[in-house]
């Protein structure tokens, strides 16, 4: 089986990542409830998470991470999670501009509806700030994320090195990209493309096929079988732009005997998707440390509550492009790792997941294999 020669040669891949990667709070209740920790004399932070199903890391790593920081500063905070509904983000966006929060940090749920948002803040006086993802034609007022073009190149350089260790030159290869109506989806594309247009320019791979998965299981899936069809079944390798898509795919790929035969990446170092590159089913992920960015967004925001703008400045060392304005926005970007079986156990000793959640029943022998004990 192929696993092992993916395993073998993510050293290779670990140096392929290191030159890419050199160019408080709420309570912990129910995502639906979200929570406040009360307003101080300096002013509250609000933040609005999107939803609950594209990705474990909201709830999972950002919340708790985001409300320990602003704890710990003494900041007032208020966390909620729009579930995935436009309307409720658009309610609990109003609901924090009449409370007065000073800043305001959001992931947007689609353009349209976080541009609206910003508006309103940028309106009442408030600070904004596009967490993750930029929002455009928002304004504002900072972006803090991961440098998402490079999250796509390590996808790319990443399905390159697994299809390598297949021993594959050539390949038909596939991408399943995340939702159109978010600009993330369209940076993680940019870098994938980037990082594999040698090699479809030389003919070596032949891209067979270009949809989206939405950020869902079970249409990525369908995406995925649509593909699969219309190829007779000749696909080679899969760009998956995150984990939760490639789980949908890899049900697939297992109900056509094909688990671990053909490579697939991912994106978020999930437990699912850490468990899957253990079990051999899937290449490779890129671990996106929450912990940084969050920790940049925090210092960030409590540098804007207590008035010094200068701070914030010096954190916001980059800019990015708003697609929609052309305008710059100032912005924090960390750097992502790509994650393959050989470096799985780096994530559980950040803590970014733990060992009790990936290294369950079936998975546990996998685990003691990858020197996670």
């Amino acid at each position: 089986m192929a696993t092992s020669k993916w395993a073998s040669l993510a050293a290779v891949a670990a140096v392929a990542t290191f030159a890419l990667t050199a160019c408080g709070g709420s309570s912990s209740s129910t995502p639906a409830a979200g929570g406040s920790s009360g307003s101080t004399d300096k002013g509250t932070v609000g933040v609005i998470l999107p939803d609950t199903t594209t990705s474990p890391r909201w709830e999972n790593n950002d919340r708790p991470s985001l409300d320990a920081a602003f704890k710990a500063a003494g900041v007032g905070s208020d966390i909620q999670n729009a579930g995935g509904d436009t309307a409720k983000f658009g309610t609990i966006c109003d609901s924090m501009i009449n409370e007065g929060v000073k800043v305001l940090m959001i992931v947007n749920l689609d353009p349209e509806s976080g541009a609206a948002c910003l508006k309103k803040a940028t309106a009442a006086g408030i600070t904004s700030i596009d967490y993750d993802r930029l929002t455009p034609g928002g304004g504002a007022s900072y972006y803090v994320s991961f440098d998402n073009v490079v999250v796509g190149e390590l996808m790319g350089k990443g399905l390159q090195t697994c299809l390598t260790a297949d021993g594959k030159k050539t390949a038909n290869i596939i991408y399943i990209n995340g939702a159109e109506t978010d600009n993330n989806a369209t940076l993680f594309k940019e870098g994938y493309v980037k990082a594999l247009k040698p090699k479809i320019d030389s003919g070596d791979y032949k891209l067979v096929g270009d949809v989206s998965g939405e950020w869902d299981a079970n249409k990525a899936a369908d995406a995925f079988d649509g593909l699969y069809t219309k190829n007779d079944g000749k696909i080679d390798g899969i760009v998956s732009a995150n984990d939760t898509m490639a789980g949908g795919i890899i049900a697939r790929l297992k109900a056509n005997g094909l688990a671990g035969k053909v490579p697939i990446t991912g994106q978020d170092a999930s437990v699912e998707g850490l468990q899957q590159i253990l079990a051999g089913n899937q290449c490779m992920t890129v671990y996106k440390n929450t912990d940084l960015e969050a920790g940049l967004a925090s210092k960030l925001a409590i540098d804007l509550i207590n008035g010094d703008t200068a701070g914030a400045d010096a954190l916001a060392t980059g800019s990015v492009t708003d697609p929609t304005t052309n305008q710059p926005v100032k912005s924090a970007l960390a750097t992502p790792e790509a994650i393959f079986k050989n470096n799985v156990k780096k994530v559980i000793d950040d803590g970014f997941q733990t060992k009790a959640d990936v290294c369950t029943g079936p998975y546990a022998k996998y685990c003691q294999q990858a020197g996670i004990s």
